[in-house]
């Protein structure tokens, strides 16, 4: 074994990976800010049809940068997208990041209303967390239930505040592809999806991460 070969510091470990990326995407129509967002994907997953699936709303990357800068609340659907979500990046814009789903509010939410815990936790984070004076991203990668409650209530109460970004990405086979599909046709101004069954917690995460590195280099 050489060892040589793979005893590799991080970083050009992480270099390496997006020369590769680069060289086997091939031409795409993604611009500069737009395709770290893809890529980051791409590196996550290891799966290229990120390339050709995803689907942002125009200035979508700008809007999450900009709300990086101004220390966002950031709303995931699942803990394992909240530990994804690289802390120290965003730690000097003073974000706050949040998953309601085991909140105790959320089980009684849910278990009043029928609804799955995902769901539940849109509503609670809409009434108890996000306010107009701070700009929310919303991380979804694997509740279809979740992207949908946040579509319904945003259209339902034009009184609420317009989320500065959905990172609309949930996995799965029951609704996650025509959750994004209704997304990618909403009133929503500053989403970010794909249009597959494809995606989860990593790939909502690291569009996250993607975001903040390019308010660090802003």
């Amino acid at each position: 074994m050489d060892t040589a070969a793979w005893k590799i510091p991080p970083q050009e470990i992480e270099d390496k990976s997006f020369a590769i990326i680069d060289k086997e995407a091939g031409p795409h129509k993604w611009a500069p800010a737009a395709w770290t967002v893809v890529r980051r994907l791409v590196h996550t997953s290891a799966d290229f049809d990120y390339v050709k699936d995803t689907v942002m709303s125009p200035g979508a990357v700008e809007a999450g940068v900009a709300a990086i800068k101004a220390g966002p609340l950031i709303l995931t659907d699942t803990k394992m997208a909240l530990s994804g979500i690289n802390r120290a990046n965003l730690a000097s814009y003073g974000a706050e990041l949040l998953c309601l789903v085991d909140d105790p509010r959320t089980a009684e939410a849910a278990k009043a209303s029928g609804s799955t815990r995902s769901q539940a936790a849109v509503d609670v984070a809409l009434l108890h967390h996000v306010t107009a004076s701070r700009p929310a991203i919303w991380a979804v990668g694997n509740a279809p239930t979740a992207l949908y409650r946040l579509m319904e209530r945003l259209q339902g109460d034009p009184s609420l505040p317009e989320p500065a970004l959905v990172i609309g990405l949930p996995v799965g086979f029951v609704n996650a592809y025509e959750s994004k599909r209704d997304l990618a046709a909403s009133k929503i101004a500053r989403f970010i999806t794909n249009l597959s069954r494809k995606g989860g917690s990593n790939v909502a995460a690291a569009a996250v991460n993607a975001l903040a590195k390019l308010a660090l280099k802003a």
